[in-house]
């Protein structure tokens, strides 16, 4: 499933059917003329208004001959009306002209069918309703609209798909989902409420002995293939329950929240080989259109308005672009092609705006963690391009609550023994080889100093971080309890140091490793929760090749007889055998971090 091998030191520069137009309320029925001949078509449009914002909801019914394709057009009367994102369309606006032309999917329309098309957008002032729209270059209807007082509070959304469209020909006469109005997020979407716990993650924890210790905990669900938005029953990766399933679910738990992770980017894992996916480089628009949109109009669902969505944003992606690429040690030709396309930075900011237009929806950008960005060559470069990506493809750092760090790593929360500041016999720790000049020895550190950075580029100052605690607690015989000898500082940092790996670029199946820090809200100044994104006991990826169906390659930093490369230090690669692909359980694993967690499981 993933990530977090990259190391840089001081070698390393490292998205109905009716015949008039609903205008405010009032419904007006225009007759279509005679010159109007193959092309005869009706329109309804309705609005879902809060201060400064709507969701305009658009009903198309042909009522001439068939068409292969349409595009529709409209004026909007306000000069400061605009479309900030839309579906089922592809949408663009000059001036006050606005044109929706269909998709792939939705182009064939017989004659008296229809479809149902929506975007999201801002005005100030006024938010009057367009009076004329066309299809086709052919005027539909017009005339003055009617008026009624405007709602004074948020009217209720449409009523969206029973089920997920497929990739291939979606249902064109569902409508769908309208988002509910931006603004009522809370601070912190983990605090006062309790987290969703996966049913099917609570059943693989239970069928280990003890697991019931942990299973009630709350973990995130990834949707790493676009398969897994329905569900995948016959997967070893995902289970049967889709987006939806889990969303339901959530609210029979009573769940105050639920975290999803977003993770399927064109070329995805660019850098390694365990996690590649299903996308190629070039294949954006289907991210778009098959993978992002489904997953926004389930979630944007009112029935789901009350329940807090946490997406966790693409996993092991945009440091990959400043670390990774030519000129870095083992850079390679996968994240030269995503960097140059602009894959992963238009990728992300789709997401982000498509995701951030649904009021209840939470988003946090991975971040990567203190072994891979912490030195001063990659701290403020990976800043830039996480806010690069933040207002790209229409969205704006207003859509990102926070981001995440040690995302399915196992960096140590705290070191208690070992401080970056200590010197011994004349040397800082940051000249240790554990170290190798990084400015951190710890996530929490890492994380306070992170944010401060982001919040200093322009994102804002409530912004919290998520920290990954579900595989770096480093507990069991092997953990320290004082400092090291003060003989040398490699022998400091080695015998007092928590984190127990042969060096901090390993990131598959670790050997020794802990459950750490159980979930919780706000446990330090600028932590919004420790959180388990990565749900203990599913593999990080396979100790040997493993043929699949699931876009899961092979990776020598699984393979426990690895001795390494120069993202690692040439170290051993430090992990388990007997793996299984990325995302499928691994019992072993599991029964470990609990034999080995911090603190100690009772």
């Amino acid at each position: 499933m993933n990530l977090w091998r990259r190391l840089s030191g001081r070698n390393r520069a490292l998205a109905l059917t009716s015949a008039g137009v609903l205008v405010a309320g009032g419904l007006v029925t225009l007759p279509v003329t005679a010159a109007q001949a193959a092309t005869q078509c009706s329109v309804t449009y309705t609005t879902s208004d809060w201060p400064g914002g709507f969701t305009g909801t658009v009903t198309i019914k042909n009522i001439g001959d068939a068409l292969t394709s349409w595009n529709l057009g409209f004026t909007f009367p306000n000069s400061s009306q605009r479309v900030v994102n839309g579906w089922s369309a592809r949408w663009s606006q000059s001036g006050q002209n606005v044109t929706a032309q269909n998709e792939s999917y939705n182009g064939a329309l017989a004659s008296g069918a229809s479809t149902t098309i929506g975007f999201n957008g801002s005005w100030s002032g006024s938010n009057p309703k367009p009076t004329q729209f066309t299809l086709n270059g052919t005027v539909c209807n017009g005339g003055t609209p009617t008026t009624s007082t405007p709602p004074t509070s948020t009217p209720p959304t449409s009523t969206p798909p029973t089920s997920t469209p497929p990739t291939s020909t979606p249902p064109t006469s569902t409508p769908p989902t309208s988002q509910p109005p931006p603004g009522q997020r809370v601070d912190n979407p983990y605090a006062g409420v309790k987290g969703y716990v996966n049913p099917e993650w609570k059943a693989k924890a239970e069928s280990v002995s003890g697991g019931n210790r942990v299973s009630n905990n709350p973990t995130a669900v990834w949707l790493d293939r676009i398969a897994a938005i329905n569900g995948t029953p016959d997967s070893s990766s995902n289970g049967a329950m889709g987006v939806r399933e889990h969303l339901d679910a959530a609210l029979a738990q009573g769940a105050g929240y639920i975290q999803f992770v977003i993770y399927n980017l064109p070329g995805r894992d660019c850098s390694a080989l365990a996690s590649n996916g299903e996308l190629g480089p070039d294949e954006l628009p289907r991210y778009k259109s098959e993978y992002i949109d489904p997953i926004a109009a389930i979630q944007g669902d009112t029935k789901y308005r009350n329940l807090r969505i946490v997406n966790i944003i693409e996993i092991d992606s945009l440091p990959n672009l400043v670390t990774n690429t030519s000129g870095n040690a083992g850079g390679t030709v996968m994240c030269d092609t995503v960097k140059a396309n602009g894959a992963y930075v238009n990728g992300v900011g789709y997401a982000l705006a498509k995701l951030g237009a649904i009021g209840n929806v939470y988003n946090y950008i991975d971040a990567a963690h203190h072994g891979w960005i912490g030195w001063d060559s990659n701290f403020g470069p990976v800043a830039d391009q996480l806010k690069a990506a933040a207002v790209a493809s229409g969205s704006t750092v207003a859509n990102v609550q926070g981001f995440i760090v040690n995302t399915a790593n196992y960096s140590a929360l705290k070191e208690p023994y070992v401080k970056i500041t200590d010197t011994v016999n004349g040397q800082t720790v940051r000249q240790s080889k554990w170290a190798d000049w990084n400015q951190y020895l710890d996530e929490l550190s890492f994380a306070q100093a992170f944010r401060q950075k982001l919040v200093s580029i322009g994102f804002d100052s409530n912004i919290g971080m998520l920290i990954d605690t579900s595989r770096n607690g480093w507990g069991g015989t092997a953990r320290p309890t004082g400092p090291g000898p003060s003989t040398s500082v490699d022998a400091y940092v080695d015998g007092g140091r928590v984190d127990r790996r042969f060096h901090t670029g390993n990131w598959c199946n670790q050997a020794g490793a802990g459950l750490g820090e159980r979930p919780r809200a706000n446990p330090e100044t600028g932590i919004d929760a420790y959180v388990w994104v990565k749900p203990p006991g599913e593999s990080d990826g396979s100790s040997k090749e493993i043929p699949n169906s699931e876009g899961k390659g092979f990776d020598r930093m699984c393979d426990p007889t690895y001795t390494g490369n120069a993202r690692n230090g040439n170290s051993m690669s430090g992990a388990l055998p007997d793996a299984p692909i990325s995302g499928a359980w691994f019992a072993a694993q599991f029964q470990q971090l609990m034999q080995n967690a911090y603190p100690p499981l009772s």
